[in-house]
């Protein structure tokens, strides 16, 4: 080992990334985003003295926008300030979440945590019986005749899902050629790790989607010595000391929140984040 990796006291920052990825969030509802993480990031990389960053990932995924930006930012980093990125999967890293982890030089994981599910999907809900049935009359006037396509309070057209698909197979493409940038030749030669499909960690590994089976302390311990520590770079507090959301946040629940912040639109969206998770059993 090095001599500047065995002095004493050597300390690796940590960025904890949770959360479902998408634009937005508020103190109410945390959302993981670049807007988000980009200046703990920052922080983390900034510091001179540690030979590497450590990130740890607990999320379903979400939006392969804000999830390639942050993959982005995290290499962009990594070249600029010549630091290694180790990634550790908590409960989740799978979709969005596992196309951050790739900018890991190394993956590590729990042989529990769930990995994988590369793969692109859309979610939503119709509502044309029910507008019928309560007597409501959907009016919408456009300028171009896909502009209202796969409107939810309109029976579906074949033509708008197929245009659906043809997104989603760019999408998952470019997902696809992440992964095989990014892992090469340690990945198993197997048609089914682009499938969409997850797996434990312990079969991750056997699918080189991962490098180990490790928890954080344990690995840097061994790769930097007994005493090496950790430190966890903190999301700067907002007004009444509350975190920025998306770094380090759980999922907030509405329910103590009173009804002006439970809007229709929010609780929308607190659905969809629960059902990310639920796909994953957690």
């Amino acid at each position: 080992m090095p001599k500047r990796f065995r002095k004493e006291g050597v300390t690796i920052p940590v960025v904890r990334l949770q959360g479902a990825i998408m634009a937005g969030g508020s103190q109410f509802r945390p959302a993981l985003n670049l807007a988000a993480v980009a200046p703990v990031l920052e922080k983390a990389f900034s510091d001179k003295a540690a030979p590497a960053v450590a990130i740890s990932i607990n999320s379903p995924g979400g939006s392969p926008v804000q999830s390639r930006l942050i993959f982005q930012r995290i290499r962009d980093l990594a070249a600029e300030k010549n630091k290694r990125v180790l990634v550790f999967v908590e409960d989740v890293a799978a979709s969005g979440g596992y196309m951050i982890a790739l900018a890991g030089d190394e993956i590590f994981a729990d042989p529990t945590s769930i990995v994988g599910s590369i793969g692109v999907v859309s979610g939503g809900f119709g509502f044309p019986e029910l507008l019928k049935k309560i007597g409501v009359e959907r009016r919408v006037y456009s300028a171009g005749e896909n502009k209202v396509i796969l409107d939810p309070f309109k029976p579906e057209r074949e033509s708008d899902i197929d245009y659906l698909k043809s997104l989603q197979v760019e999408i998952h493409a470019v997902f696809i050629d992440m992964v095989k940038a990014r892992r090469g030749s340690r990945l198993a030669d197997d048609p089914d790790i682009f499938s969409g499909l997850f797996w434990t960690g312990q079969r991750g590994l056997a699918l080189g989607l991962i490098d180990g089976l490790a928890d954080m302390r344990g690995e840097i311990r061994r790769r930097y010595g007994a005493n090496a520590g950790l430190r966890l770079v903190s999301p700067a507090r907002g007004l009444f000391g509350r975190k920025v959301p998306g770094v380090g946040s759980g999922l907030l629940a509405l329910a103590g929140e009173g009804a002006g912040a439970a809007s229709i639109g929010a609780l929308s969206e607190l659905a969809e984040e629960k059902a990310l998770w639920a796909r994953f059993g957690r």
